[in-house]
This record gives structure tokens, C-alpha cells and sequence, in this order.
């Protein structure tokens, strides 16, 4: 999600893949200062690849680490704005149930939907 809670790049994984796996995937190639996420994303190596790149992880730690990050909090409420977008794309029944079987298609619904977000 862009600073404005508009998506910049959209990957699909399995369902019972984990999303921290395609974090770096994707925010490779695009140009940051800050990264937002939610404690799915509290991984060192994601962090520490964040902060190798001279940005800002403003992602809270797992309530089971012995270690707490600090991070900014009030930074943090911004994340709402893609927890928003998601809810909006949600509202398109397909996007919602997963009514499409093939990974392909679901993908085209899920940036169909983005983009009738997107256009309103």
C-alpha cells in the first residue's frame, strides 16, 4: 500500500502460507522510508532487511518475545488505511468467498475489485 492506502503491487500466496513470506517480494524494488505491519510481520530478518535499506520498520513485536521492539505508535495508526482498502475489496462477493478456484482467476477478481475500489 502506497502512503495513501492505495495498493502498489498485489501477490497471491496458499492459503495456509504465512504473508511474511512474500513481504520483501513486495516492497523489493519499490522506493520506501517506512514499512507498516501488523505483528504477522514481526520476523527479525524482515526487519533487519527494512533497516539495512536506512528505513523504518514500524511493525509491534509478537506479545512472546523475550525482546519487545520499540516502535512508533502513532505512526502505526496509519495502517488502518489498508486494513480499509481490504474491506472494501471485501465487498465484492468473489473477493470474499474465494468463489473462483484457480489462483489465476481469483487474482484477476482480487484486481478488478482493486481497481473498481480505485475508481470510485
Amino acid at each position: 500500500m502506497s502512503g495513501l492506502g492505495l495498493p502498489v503491487r498485489i501477490v497471491l500466496t496458499a492459503g495456509q502460507e504465512a504473508d511474511v513470506t512474500q513481504a520483501e517480494t513486495l516492497i523489493r524494488d519499490l522506493p520506501f522510508e517506512v514499512v507498516i505491519g501488523d505483528k504477522g510481520y514481526d520476523s527479525k530478518k524482515l526487519v533487519g532487511w527494512i533497516r539495512a535499506r536506512g528505513a523504518e520498520a514500524v511493525i509491534p513485536s509478537l506479545s512472546s518475545r523475550k525482546e519487545q521492539r520499540d516502535y512508533d505508535r502513532e505512526r502505526y495508526k496509519d495502517r488502518n488505511l489498508a486494513e480499509r482498502f481490504w474491506g472494501k475489496i471485501k465487498q465484492f462477493r468473489r473477493v470474499a468467498t474465494r468463489y473462483e478456484k484457480t489462483a489465476r482467476n481469483f487474482l484477476a477478481f482480487v484486481q478488478v475489485a482493486a481497481i473498481m475500489v480505485l475508481l470510485k
